[in-house]
């Protein structure tokens, strides 16, 4: 794919317009518009049909949760839109909220990553081809949790070098980002995703079907 359209929502106009100039100083992004609120950016996608959205969590009139609310909708009406939602609560219960429908073509990451053009363009890329992108805090904190459950938990019957594993799947990366990340070879880890999908149970397909499985196994989880 070469150079995204992308629709930025975000009520703070000078965050908006830094997260503008950053995407399109990549080279990598061409920001087609930029809008303040969620009706707008309904708007804009409907008009546009952008390859993928970066919104906000919250903005007006709530700010609440209208990100989440217009990610669902522009999954539902425009599948081929990819939508990455910003945060900076890095509580799970939002993620969780925005994959409550399905993980695919959706990502959040924290406002943290705004400061990594690198992660924030690749979290584009994967949600417009139909993957999945989580933040690796809030992926932390999943694993913790089920991994503090105990043997009830099916992650308890994973080593710890497959918890890192896993962890990394769940943002979003492929084997061979996998390798780089965890410096291990090719044929490792092949070996620990195997074995990952073997214990908890989920058949493994393509890169994005399995993130996608890993974020339902980590919903229908949930405490």
């Amino acid at each position: 794919m070469g150079v995204l359209r992308v629709v930025i929502a975000e009520d703070n106009y000078l965050v908006r317009e830094g997260l503008r100039r950053l995407l399109e100083d990549s080279g990598e992004v061409d920001v087609v518009a930029s809008v303040g609120n969620g009706v707008e950016l309904l708007d804009a996608v409907r008009r546009l049909a952008p390859d993928a959205v970066l919104t906000d969590i919250r903005m007006p009139p709530g700010h609440h949760m209208e990100g989440i609310e217009a990610a669902h909708a522009i999954r539902a009406a425009s599948p081929a839109t990819g939508v990455v939602v910003l945060s900076q609560h890095a509580d799970e219960s939002y993620a969780l909220a925005l994959f409550d429908d399905g993980s695919a073509g959706l990502g959040y990451l924290l406002k943290d990553r705004i400061g990594d053009l690198e992660d924030l363009v690749h979290a584009l890329r994967e949600v417009c081809t139909g993957g999945s992108v989580i933040d690796p805090q809030i992926v932390d904190t999943l694993v913790r949790r089920r991994s503090a459950a105990g043997a009830s938990s099916p992650l308890a019957a994973l080593s710890p070098r497959e918890l890192e594993v896993l962890r990394e799947m769940a943002a979003g990366k492929t084997n061979a980002g996998i390798e780089q990340a965890l410096f291990l070879s090719s044929s490792t880890v092949e070996k620990h995703v195997n074995a990952i999908f073997t214990k908890l149970r989920l058949p493994e397909s393509g890169v994005h079907r399995r993130v996608a499985a890993v974020l339902a196994f980590l919903q229908n989880t949930s405490a």
